[in-house]
């Protein structure tokens, strides 16, 4: 190619590219570079062509290609710069400013503008890189271009601005070429500039003051520039800001600096360097508190300040405020941290922890002095500063390290001796040693050295006020010392503290020692000591303005838990004013600060105590006794407040604590006294009157000791007054009480007080306490004791002659304390009384008294019910109703006023007289409501005719009336002791309650006291009465001479004593005593009470005809009872004459009203059973039952009808005995057994049953009926059935040794019990029996056997124990598995005979022939047993001989002999226990017989799979059958119904079938 074509070709490509053809314009490059390779404009259009294509790398290389061809040409270099600009490669920008600085170098000469755009775009491409030297080189040489090419003053101004911008950015880090180039743009910008002042200038002015600052070599330029824009800008404080910090930091602060400060203060009140640096000022002057306070609020606003941190914290040590000196140090040392440690900030370091180890060292305690000793560790070169050294010693010396203190000191001292720091510490050694002898040589050492350091004085002046003897009595050389302290230092708050103490102790100036107390706890808030003085002082002096002013400032600013002391004395304080809110809510906070000063306990229980807290303050005082165990007070209020609350006897075990330290404490003594005395009171209120008088005799004890310390005291002698006069209601019989000699004036010993001398003597004690102090309470209660003396005397027989002087003097008593405090209601109440008595009878006086007490006391229900009485008294009904019924509005709860009521009631004849007398008793106890309750119960129950009526319903049945009035009547006769009638009714409440000894016991104290009446009537009753109790309860002797003590001429007593002579075995005499009753008796229906007693009597003497004549009598009279006919019944019943019994049922029947009660319906089946009717015997009871469904006897009486007749039905029978036990717990008990036996006789569901139900069914029963050897004959049972089902389930049995000791019970049970002796003979050998068997089963043969022939010892002709004896030694032989011997057979065979009728002994025998291979012989054995269980009607012994029978037959046919007999044996056996009820053995024992035949039939698996999977059988059998199945199922190889009865067996958790299974599947 020519080179006109290759212009062509490059013409072609320029137009291509200017047309934005850039692949076109690539080929025609490419056709031309094909013929000249190094063709310059080519490759430049191949550059703009691939950059246009975005195609960097080939342009890159494109352009460097044509750069390499000629240097010296702009275009490549132009294109290379363009694409690097566009371009976001890291090596495109690594070569940009390479090719800036060439294009630079080309347009130097060439273009003076481009080279100036060229220039600025490397200084962006430097600035953006943070290459700050080459942006400085730059830009200078850009404005020295500017400034030959002739630019004006402004543009050279804007760029010496835009460089000082430039450089602005980090300027600490760059290094010094940078720096002076940047502080040179500043200087030649502010030169150059034209508008002065301005805004732009003024700026420019403070960045360039801002840069000086933080380069610490340029101060003096900084200071002349501050110094010359303060002239330019006198208004603006940042210049003066920046002076004054650069003064403080450099610590040239001068007047020059204190002009600036002020001045700055002067702009701006706030500003933080001015106000740092007058605080500085303020220091250097000494003026602490103008320091702290112009360096607090000038930290406020410049908080990075270090040296201002500095100086507050030094100013803040000098005013002895070290806890927020430490927190300036620390926040000095935070900014230290956060702006480096190097040059002037380590000095400011090293200053600032030194001041803070000065700061903690002032503290004084051991924590802040090892932290002072940390601290002085991290100060440089703290070895060689004697300062610090002196520090470290002072530091050991606050935490106990004397030694090592010591060595320091001994150092310095030998290093610097004319340190007087050095001295200083050598003294405070000395001090610590107690060496004031030596501490003082020191200390004047060192003030020798220097004389104006206040800490040397004090500490001097404390050496003296330590001193020895002398130096304490004289304390002057001390006050010189605090003094002179006080002078140099007046932030000492310490040296005001001793100031204080010398004037208060010492010089016994009050006033002055308070101001300077003042003046140390203002000095330091935290002087606990000081403050407490102050206050103290303040109130001794009556200023308690001061002291509260004091105390509330000091708890406003207190955080929570500190300020024990304020919040103590406030508290007090609150406390003496009546304040008691406040003074529990500040001693709450003062134990939130110490929560183990038992003083501040004291102090809270006392202010809960002052506002009624009883509770709380019991609580503070126990706290109070439990930290200081020794303090007397605290126990003392414990008890004090117990007692308050009525917890006597918690009170009298405090009380005893306090006796054992101090015996002779009176304030103990007399609460002990108080505390028995209160305890009698309630017993009397219970009518537990010998507790009472107990209590009061131990009363009078305690406070005759401490009259015996303390006989002045009045209200000790009044004490004993009112314990010898509560005791006024007991009856006299029960009051003797010992009283210690010393009360009637004798040296020791003691007397025994009868109540008559008892009550003498309070009297006494009474008027020695008049004679102490006369008060109106004492005269009031000296006349109310001669009242109750009155009573007393009256009680007891005297003639009122004899009472009138005790009345007139109890009158004068009462009047006198009337005119002592006429507005005292309780002494007009009491003069009324009195007024009223008999012996008295002034009834206007009376009346009088009683207004008088109600104007006193409105509220007054007492005395309106006395009032109510006198009017009553005077039968003025209608007035006494209403003066009670003002007694009930004003206190419904007083029970006078009711018994009021009651009595105005009876009086009248009204219907709610019961209900008034039973609402007494409701509300309290009292005497007269007790015996009007009775009566009216009585009276009620005795009018046989009322039983139906709503009234009786109501009164007697639901309110629970006998019971009630038989416990209120029961303390009315402990109180009463003579009344006959209360005694009376008593025992016939009793009766109803069937309390028989209880109502025999009352019957013969009303006997006793009717012994001497006038009325020979009433005294046979009460005989009559305790004869039939005597009876009742089996004391028949002393019945027959109590009936023989009456005429025997009344009916019922003739009654009674035949019925004595009857129960006490004397038959004859009582037929005679009923005859002559029958000759007395009128009435036809008493007569046939008496024949059918006399046929009972012939009965019982065996005359049976005679008996049934008798009883024949009765039936033809025209009234035959109901008692006859069924004696006829029963007799029939026991002759065994069942068409007698029938025939005397049936008209029986004809003369009750309901026909299936309990007696009819257990005389009707107890007639089924003798004719032999089993169901019909059980059918009865349940017809009775289901008549009667609320009747618990019937469903306990079906219950033990079950157990005996139809153990089929145990399951119901159980269910009865459950009902009758909810219904009635009477009847339940007995219930209980029937319910257990019947859970025992369920068999195979008891086995299932996994909670032992009969067991504690039993259990139950005997904890209920302990007296019944019948329940521990049950008990015994249930726990053979219970280890026999251990047994089944491979455990020990729980109960093995119980068998002796039940068996002890069932004989104890039955020890003199005389009635049913076959029923308790047959339960004693069925207990030794089963005792027996329990010991064989649990392997205890040996004693089984000793038992056994102990018995026969006693008694040899007993068949059923010789067989237990055969079966004991039989088993030794069974277990050699050795042929028994013929003899022996025939032996075994004998004694089984002699015992035909028992079922088990059959079994035995058939048990010992099979274990000898005599099958046939067993066979026979089990089928004469089957037939002694028929004959009996034994159904389950019926079932077991079949099963047994079974289960021989099948042994035989699984050892496969030959024949059909045993085969057939089996199926007959097992179908006729079907026939008797559901066996799930018997049907397993058909389906082992099937498989036994047959192993593989599908018979065999239906006979099985209905065991496995049909529910009601018991999992033994089911386990066994699933064992059968699973082996027929692998002999039929059924996988899938192996799979079903693998699962079955999983569920279940038979691990016996799954175990079988692998083995079965391994094979």
């Amino acid at each position: 190619m020519s080179s006109k074509e290759v212009k062509t070709a490059l013409k072609s490509a320029r137009d291509a590219i200017r047309n934005k053809e850039y692949k076109e314009a690539l080929k025609h490059c490419k056709t031309v570079l094909k013929q000249e390779k190094n063709n310059y404009n080519a490759w430049v259009f191949i550059g703009v062509a691939a950059a246009e294509l975005e195609q960097p790398d080939q342009a890159q290389g494109a352009y460097k290609k044509a750069a390499e061809l000629e240097p010296e040409q702009l275009l490549a270099w132009q294109g290379l710069a363009s694409l690097y600009e566009k371009c976001n490669q890291v090596n495109a920008k690594d070569d940009l400013p390479g090719v800036y600085q060439k294009l630079l170098d080309l347009y130097e000469s060439a273009d003076r503008q481009k080279w100036c755009d060229v220039c600025k775009k490397l200084v962006a491409l430097y600035h953006q890189e943070k290459k700050h030297l080459e942006v400085a080189r730059t830009w200078h040489r850009l404005i020295k271009t500017r400034q030959e090419d002739g630019a004006d003053r402004q543009e050279l101004y804007e760029l010496w601005r835009k460089l000082s911008q430039l450089l602005a950015e980090n300027i600490e880090d760059q290094n010094n070429e940078t720096q002076q180039m940047l502080l040179t743009a500043f200087e030649n910008a502010l030169d150059l500039a034209d508008n002065i002042p301005s805004e732009d200038h003024q700026v420019l002015y403070r960045n360039f003051i801002q840069c000086l600052s933080k380069f610490p070599h340029e101060t003096t330029k900084l200071k002349k520039a501050c110094e010359e824009m303060i002239a330019i800008y006198p208004t603006v404080q940042y210049p003066l800001e920046v002076i004054c910090l650069y003064l403080i930091d450099s610590g040239s602060l001068t007047s020059e600096g204190h002009q600036y400060c002020c001045k700055l203060v002067e702009m701006n009140s706030k500003s933080g360097p001015g106000l740092i640096g007058l605080g500085i000022i303020a220091l250097q002057d000494k003026k602490y508190e103008d320091a702290v306070r112009h360096l607090t609020e000038g930290l406020k606003e410049s908080p990075v300040c270090i040296a201002g941190w500095c100086h507050l914290a030094e100013a803040q040590v000098k005013m002895h405020r070290p806890k927020e000196a430490i927190l300036s140090c620390n926040q000095a040392l935070k900014t230290i941290d956060n702006f480096g440690a190097s040059g002037g900030n380590l000095h400011q370091k090293n200053l600032c922890l030194r001041l803070k180890a000065e700061a903690l060292l002032k503290l004084s305690d051991g924590a802040s002095s090892e932290e002072a000793v940390r601290t002085l560790d991290q100060v440089s070169d703290v070895d060689n500063t004697p300062g610090l050294l002196v520090l470290q010693g002072l530091a050991c010396l606050n935490t106990g390290a004397v030694d090592k203190a010591t060595k320091i000191m001994e150092d310095l001292v030998t290093s610097y001796p004319d340190l007087a720091e050095a001295h200083a510490l050598e003294g405070r050694v000395h001090f610590t040693k107690k060496d004031y002898v030596q501490a003082e040589v020191s200390f004047q050492r060192a003030l020798e050295k220097d004389a104006e350091v206040a800490e040397y004085h004090y500490q001097l002046g404390l050496t003296y006020w330590f001193m020895g003897e002398e130096t304490r009595k004289d304390k002057t050389k001390a006050l010189t010392h605090f003094l002179k302290a006080a002078r140099l230092d007046a932030h000492m708050g310490k040296v005001f503290c001793y100031l204080g103490h010398y004037y208060r102790d010492v010089a016994g100036d009050r006033n002055r020692a308070r101001g300077c107390y003042r003046k140390a706890f203002e000095l330091d808030d935290n002087d606990a000591e000081s403050g407490a003085a102050a206050v103290d002082l303040s109130l001794e002096l009556e200023d308690t303005e001061t002291a509260l002013a004091i105390l509330t400032a000091v708890t406003q600013k207190a955080s929570a838990g500190a300020a024990k002391w304020a919040w103590l004395r406030r508290g007090l304080y609150h406390l003496k004013a009546g304040q008691h809110s406040q003074a529990v809510a500040d001693l709450q906070a003062a134990l939130r600060a110490d929560p183990k000063d038992c003083n501040c306990w004291e102090s809270l229980g006392e202010a809960y105590l002052s506002r009624g807290g009883y509770t709380t303050a019991l609580k503070s005082f126990m706290k109070a006794s439990e930290l200081n165990p020794d303090s007397t007070y605290s126990v003392f209020k414990v008890a004090a407040i117990q007692q308050i609350l009525g917890r006597y006897s918690e009170a009298i075990a405090q009380y005893q604590l306090i006796i054992k330290m101090k015996e002779d404490y009176v304030p103990a003594l007399k609460g002990l006294g108080e505390c028995h005395l209160l305890l009698g009171k309630v017993a009397l209120v219970d009518f537990l009157d010998g507790k009472a008088v107990d209590y009061v005799e131990q009363a009078l004890g305690y406070f005759t000791r401490a009259l015996q310390h303390r006989a002045d005291v009045s209200c000790l002698w009044k004490l004993v007054g009112d314990a010898c006069t509560c005791l006024h209601p007991v009856s006299p019989s029960k009051v003797h009480v010992h009283v210690l000699g010393a009360l009637l004036g004798q040296k020791e010993g003691q007397e025994v007080l009868k109540k008559e001398e008892l009550l003498s003597l309070g009297g006494r004690c009474y008027g020695r306490a008049l004679k102490l102090m006369s008060t109106s309470n004492t005269w009031c209660d000296l006349g109310i004791n001669y009242y109750r003396q009155v009573q007393h005397l009256a009680e007891t027989g005297s003639s009122m002659s004899d009472l009138t002087e005790l009345l007139e003097k109890s009158l004068h008593c009462l009047k006198k304390a009337v005119r002592l405090d006429s507005n005292n209601h309780l002494h007009w109440n009491a003069l009324g009384v009195v007024a009223c008595y008999r012996g008295v009878g002034n009834y206007a006086l009376a009346q009088h008294c009683f207004i008088k007490s109600i104007q006193a006391e409105q509220i007054n229900a007492a005395a309106w019910t006395n009032l109510g009485v006198l009017y009553l008294a005077t039968e003025n009904i209608e007035q006494a109703h209403e003066a009670f019924k003002m007694a009930q509005s004003l206190d419904p709860s007083y029970l006078l006023c009711w018994i009021g009521q009651a009595l105005i009631a009876e009086r009248v004849g009204s219907y709610d007289t019961m209900d008034l007398f039973r609402h007494t008793t409701e509300l309290s106890m009292h005497t007269e409501g007790a015996i009007g309750y009775a009566y009216w119960v009585c009276t009620t129950l005795q009018d046989k005719s009322n039983r139906e009526t709503e009234l009786y319903q109501y009164n007697i049945l639901e309110m629970n009336a006998i019971p009630a009035a038989q416990g209120v009547l029961c303390k009315y006769v402990e109180r009463i002791q003579n009344s006959a009638s209360a005694f009376t009714m008593l025992g016939y409440l009793n009766e109803h309650l069937q309390l028989k000894k209880e109502a025999a016991e009352a019957y013969q104290r009303a006997t006793t006291l009717l012994h001497s009446a006038e009325d020979q009537n009433t005294y046979n009753v009460a005989v009559r009465n305790w004869g039939r109790l005597l009876c009742s309860i089996g004391d028949y002797d002393r019945a027959i001479q109590a009936f023989k003590s009456t005429p025997l001429v009344e009916l019922e007593d003739i009654i009674g004593f035949a019925l004595a002579l009857f129960m006490k075995g004397l038959y004859k005499e009582s037929g005679s005593a009923y005859e002559r009753a029958l000759a007395v008796c009128k009435s036809e229906q008493d007569k046939a009470h008496i024949l059918t007693a006399m046929a009972i009597v012939e009965y019982k003497q065996g005359k049976m005809d005679a008996a049934k004549s008798f009883l024949f009598k009765c039936s033809i009279l025209k009234e035959p009872t109901a008692e006859s006919l069924q004696a006829l019944c029963a007799l029939g019943l026991a002759m065994r004459d069942a068409t007698l019994s029938k025939a005397a049922l049936n008209e029986l029947l004809k003369h009750i009203k309901r026909r299936n009660d309990y007696h009819s319906c257990l005389l009707m089946s107890a007639i089924y059973a003798l004719q032999g009717h089993s169901v019909a015997v059980q059918r009865q009871v349940a017809k009775a039952v289901h008549s009667n469904p609320a009747d618990p006897a019937l469903w306990s009486l079906l219950s033990r009808i079950v157990a005996q007749y139809t153990q089929r039905s145990a399951k119901g029978g159980a269910v009865a005995g459950n009902v009758a036990h909810i219904l009635d717990l009477n009847h339940g008990k007995k219930a209980l057994l029937y319910t257990a036996v019947n859970q025992l006789a369920m068999g195979s569901s008891t086995a299932e049953d996994k909670s032992n139900t009969a067991l504690k069914t039993i259990q139950k029963a005997a904890f209920l009926s302990p007296d019944d050897p019948a329940v521990w004959a049950g008990l015994m049972a249930a726990c053979h059935a219970d280890d026999k089902l251990a047994l089944l389930n491979n455990t020990q049995p729980k109960r093995v040794d119980l068998y002796l000791a039940l068996r002890s019970a069932v004989a104890a049970s039955l020890k003199d019990k005389e009635i049913l002796q076959n029923y308790n003979q047959s339960l004693e050998k069925w207990s030794f029996s089963q005792v027996v068997t329990g010991l064989i089963d649990t392997g205890k043969t040996s004693e089984a056997e000793s038992l056994c022939t102990q018995s026969l010892k006693s008694n040899p002709d007993q068949p059923a124990v010789i067989l237990l004896l055969r079966q004991v030694q039989c088993m030794s032989l069974l277990e050699s598995q050795k042929p028994l011997p013929d003899a022996v057979l025939e032996e075994l065979q004998k004694t089984v005979m002699s015992n035909s009728t028992s079922v088990p002994a059959w079994q035995w025998l058939a048990q010992v022939y099979q274990s000898q291979g005599m099958m046939g012989a067993a066979e026979m054995c089990y089928r004469k047993s089957l037939q002694v269980a028929s004959q009996q009607g034994n159904w389950s012994g019926k079932l077991s001989s079949l099963l047994k029978l079974a289960l021989l037959a099948l042994e035989v046919c699984m050892a496969n002999v030959s024949g059909d007999h045993w085969s057939s044996l089996v199926q007959e056996a097992t179908s006729e226990a079907l026939k008797v009820c559901f066996s799930p053995l018997a049907v397993f024992l058909q389906a082992l017989l099937q498989f036994n035949r047959k192993m593989g039939a599908r018979e065999t698996r239906r006979l099985l799979e209905r065991i496995v999977y049909q529910t009601g059988y018991p999992s033994s059998i089911v386990s066994a059958a699933r064992w059968y199945l699973l082996r027929h199922l692998y002999a039929k190889d059924d996988p899938e119904l192996i799979d079903v009865l693998v699962r079955n067996a999983e569920t279940h958790g038979d691990k016996r079938i799954l175990e079988l299974n692998r083995k079965l599947s391994a094979q």
